[in-house]
């Protein structure tokens, strides 16, 4: 196999974390064909390039089988057990505990292609934007702990409960941090159901301009590492659960090079021509 044909395909280090965490091979049967491997390779394609299935590379494992093994691992679980496995990992890294007792929430409105179905889509008032909505929960370090997709005109509000329940059904989150979008009753609700606390982060009174805000910065940054993958730029799946598996895979690239890049990111540099 050659070694890394597209920028989005996997180094052996990124490699050696994520092979550990997938599903044992199946003893009965015809031998797999593929190397998983390239199965993931031709996962990160997609997601980080933007393109559809059916356009991959003729040098990746054809579209059909990318797909199925796309479909089987998301049925098995492994998107959601991978971010999970690769979070504690970039916290022992970082000298914390294995769990974060602290989170953030935010929401990001996206436009919807239209391969999103009437019946999976909205239109948010507010952003003006007809598609859908992604609520996410990170750590406060940035790796993302849960994600919930739904349609664009849901408000922050009631969305926001999916997410709250799933974290809190997952991990010993008790501590939520939000911007004012999520203020009132929302607060009593997780007081009194999933028993979190949820504090409100407010910008300064006397601000003028753009700050960076203490807490909601992190998610906020979470959220532009992830649609810096194309395919998450605007929603194209017509099942909200699809979109949900596509946001962890990218969680999980980015985690991946997170975890072995062994320094501080860098800046691509820039070309000026002549």
């Amino acid at each position: 196999m050659p070694p890394n044909r597209y920028p989005s395909d996997l180094t052996d280090a990124r490699w050696e974390l994520i092979e550990p965490l997938l599903p044992e091979p199946s003893t009965g049967g015809r031998p797999e064909k593929h190397p998983r491997r390239e199965i993931v390779n031709a996962i990160l394609y997609v997601v980080r390039s933007g393109c559809p299935w059916r356009y991959l590379p003729t040098d990746l494992p054809p579209w059909q089988t990318v797909y199925w093994y796309f479909q089987q691992w998301e049925a098995a679980g492994v998107t959601e057990a991978l971010p999970a496995e690769l979070r504690v990992k970039a916290r022992r890294q970082a000298g914390r505990d294995d769990e974060p007792s602290a989170g953030i929430i935010d929401s990001q409105s996206v436009k919807g292609a239209d391969t999103v179905g009437r019946d999976g889509r909205g239109y948010d008032a507010g952003k003006k934007i007809n598609g859908r909505k992604r609520f996410i929960i990170t750590d406060t370090t940035g790796p993302l702990v849960t994600v919930a997709v739904m349609a664009a005109g849901w408000q922050g509000r009631d969305g926001a409960k999916t997410a709250l329940l799933s974290a809190y059904l997952t991990i010993p989150i008790r501590h939520v941090f939000a911007d004012q979008g999520f203020a009132g009753r929302l607060v009593d609700w997780a007081r009194d159901t999933p028993y979190t606390t949820l504090e409100i982060v407010r910008k300064p009174a006397d601000q003028r301009g753009f700050s960076v805000i203490s807490r909601r910065w992190v998610v906020e940054r979470t959220l532009a590492w992830l649609t810096a993958c194309r395919r998450l730029a605007r929603d194209y799946e017509r099942i909200p659960a699809v979109s949900e598996a596509i946001i962890r895979w990218a969680a999980i690239a980015g985690m991946a090079r997170r975890l072995t890049r062994g320094g501080p990111a860098r800046r691509q540099p820039r070309y000026i021509c002549g």
